[in-house]
């Protein structure tokens, strides 16, 4: 954005909590770096709202999981209508695309037609599942921003224009040291419970975690929990959907620093891992389907060997994963129990997470996509 003479125009579309973060902390990046004059628009959170973004609608809480999505389906296809004439009415000279690859297509193509030039920011997971959608990833995609150090590769092998931007959770996190466990007792325990940002998640995770815990607890009388909510609103539906005899103690916001603060964590599948494995904790990975849909088409979509973030980038099963977990709890229940117990374990596990993500934490992606942005508007 070299002219310092007109304005540029950014839209920026998120419809997930952790990306309107990543878009906030992009917002703040661009404004960092020069004199030039910009203003943002989009669809978002009150996070981007708060960096200065103008939102056309609140779209971060209304996400929700596949097997739930048809009930919102006109919703969205009035916004994304919404969208579209806004760019025709109003042109911009950078679109943003941030995660949510299921929904932001629709905005790349409205970007497309409109004649704007577009970034996606957090690539799509084609390598895992959905690799027939190259093809149209390459036609709505100027540049794609990965934050996981092989997707630049596997993306570039198949003619995508990407690049490694780091990893956005990462801007503001110090990753933590190893942890020895020496002197760990799991009497003493202290459990972290992150059943995800997600309205969905929380239905489907929170409860069955809940009474993962109070059967922990059954074995170590002094066990303690902990949860953290990324708002207010979400902690006092946490605190709804509280089982009978269960005790928490909860935190908002801050992930890295709850995981931190605990001996084990049972967490959601999702970036909340990334964070957990930055503080050093161990973990079990859980998600929840629709048994259903998983047996008749998820089971033979998904290509990855492993599930989890975790596990993916680490090219091995690191820490459990229940995903899809279904019904019964005694599996989990089993492993978690297993592990406690085992010292030499939880330490060797603590410093492979802390090695795994240190790569994730070599740049500030928030820089490095605002860069990008200012080369393409200029």
């Amino acid at each position: 954005m070299p002219n310092k003479d007109r304005t540029y125009r950014v839209f920026m579309s998120a419809a997930e909590p952790s990306a309107d973060a990543h878009c906030a902390g992009l917002i703040k990046a661009l404004r960092g770096r020069g004199g030039e004059r910009i203003e943002f628009v989009g669809i978002g959170g009150p996070k981007m709202a708060e960096a200065g973004c103008e939102l056309l609608e609140t779209t971060v809480g209304k996400a929700v999981m596949i097997y739930k999505a048809f009930s919102r389906i006109g919703h969205y296809y009035m916004l994304i209508r919404r969208v579209s004439n806004y760019l025709r009415e109003n042109p911009v000279d950078v679109v943003v695309v941030c995660d949510s690859p299921s929904f932001n297509f629709h905005i790349a193509r409205a970007a497309r037609k409109a004649g704007s030039r577009t970034v996606f920011y957090v690539a799509p997971q084609l390598w895992a599942w959905g690799a027939w959608r190259i093809g149209k990833l390459k036609r709505l995609c100027d540049k794609l921003c990965c934050i996981l150090p092989f997707e630049r590769e596997w993306f570039g092998q198949r003619g995508v224009d990407a690049v490694f931007v780091g990893n956005p959770l990462f801007d503001e996190l110090e990753i933590e040291g190893a942890r020895s466990y020496g002197d760990f007792d799991a009497g003493g325990l202290r459990l972290a419970l992150m059943p995800g940002s997600r309205a969905a998640e929380i239905e489907s995770l929170w409860v069955p975690m809940q009474e993962i815990a109070l059967r922990l607890k059954e074995k170590w009388g002094g066990a303690r929990f902990v949860t953290v909510a990324v708002d207010a609103g979400r902690r006092e539906a946490l605190k709804r959907a509280e089982v009978s005899g269960f005790e928490c103690e909860y935190a908002i916001g801050s992930v890295n620093a709850t995981a931190a603060g605990a001996d084990f964590a049972l967490v959601a599948s999702g970036s909340a891992t990334l964070q957990v494995a930055a503080a050093g904790c161990p973990m079990v990975i859980m998600y929840q389907s629709s048994r259903l849909l998983w047996q008749m088409f998820g089971r033979f979509i998904v290509k990855s060997r492993h599930l989890s973030l975790v596990n993916i980038l680490a090219g091995k099963e690191l820490v459990p994963e229940f995903m899809p977990y279904f019904t019964s709890i005694e599996p989990i229940v089993e492993e978690v129990a297993r592990q406690l117990e085992d010292r030499e374990h939880l330490a060797r596990v603590s410093g492979e997470l802390i090695e795994l993500v240190r790569p994730l934490a070599e740049k500030r992606a928030g820089e490095e996509v605002a860069g990008i942005i200012r080369e393409m508007a200029g």
